[in-house]
């Protein structure tokens, strides 16, 4: 198991828990235990997939999550499920392109059906956004990252989706970079204040500042820093930046972006582009799944 499905594991169980509760009773009503089927997650909209990997761990989980619940003995003549990709993570499809299969215990299939697609949407809906993001910024030596506006939880799949739509991924959490934003400098006393402060507690940790306008920039480039964040700047207000650190420092436009102006953004010179849309409000990708007849 590799390090991304083994940390993605507890919050794939708590999800099925959370739905099967003590028993998914419409399944468990309608269809015999011994009945089998084979079902194809179909993408209805084009887009990049993202989340097959989830959707496999999932299925292999399934039986934990009964017994954890407690209504495994409902589902015991349910055969085990087993999952197919027919595209790879990370590859753009066509509307009408079938993703994946899955065939076994038709109780089963259906139990983890929500489960499974919530996961694919919402990771697939993440890849496709960054991919029109980073699409629209070819040309110039920008990265598009994400941020830490992510669902509650799903911080691992959320960032595992910006990467494989072409993004790369900001800091993970509070703990492996400083970033010192506006609320930080105001009560530490300042910007060089601030910075000295990390450094005298977290030597060696890579750290970055939010500037609010040039002159704060002027500071900072001198504070020898890992990174320079231009908070809420226009294009314009941007390329003076990149002109006067002249490569200094490197630069990350953050704030107001959108795909109507990163490409003027991305223009300027910058650095990196950091877009909060990317997971905070992104919407799913159109997928299903249906058991063939």
């Amino acid at each position: 198991m590799d390090g991304f499905v083994a940390q993605c594991r507890p919050a794939v169980l708590n999800a099925l828990k959370e739905d099967i509760g003590n028993g998914d009773v419409t399944s468990l009503a309608t269809i015999r235990p011994d009945t089998e089927a084979e079902g194809h997650f179909l993408a209805k909209a084009p887009g990049v997939i993202a989340g097959l990997e989830v959707v496999e761990l999932v299925y292999r989980v399934l039986e934990e999550a009964f017994v954890q619940v407690g209504c495994l003995g409902s589902h015991e003549e349910s055969a085990a499920v087993q999952f197919f990709a027919h595209v790879e993570e990370g590859e753009s499809i066509d509307a009408g392109t079938v993703v994946a299969r899955a065939c076994g215990g038709a109780q089963r299939l259906l139990t983890a059906e929500r489960v499974a697609l919530n996961f694919l949407q919402r990771m697939s809906g993440i890849a496709t956004m960054t991919k029109r993001y980073v699409d629209a910024t070819k040309g110039s030596a920008a990265v598009i990252l994400d941020t830490r506006k992510t669902a509650p939880g799903l911080r691992y799949f959320d960032k595992r989706a910006v990467a494989l739509g072409g993004g790369e991924n900001h800091r993970f959490g509070l703990f492996d970079m400083a970033l010192i934003k506006d609320n930080h400098i105001a009560a530490a006393g300042g910007i060089t204040p601030a910075v000295r402060r990390v450094r005298a507690r977290y030597s060696g940790v890579p750290i970055e500042v939010e500037v609010a306008d040039l002159t704060q920039l002027k500071e900072a480039l001198d504070l020898d820093l890992d990174r320079i964040l231009l908070d809420n700047m226009t294009a314009d207000q941007i390329g003076e930046a990149v002109r006067i650190a002249g490569g200094r420092t490197p630069l990350e436009a953050s704030g107001g972006v959108n795909l109507a102006n990163v490409t003027a953004i991305a223009a300027t010179g910058v650095d990196s582009i950091s877009v909060g849309a990317l997971t905070h409000s992104v919407p799913a990708l159109d997928i299903s799944f249906d058991l063939l007849q």
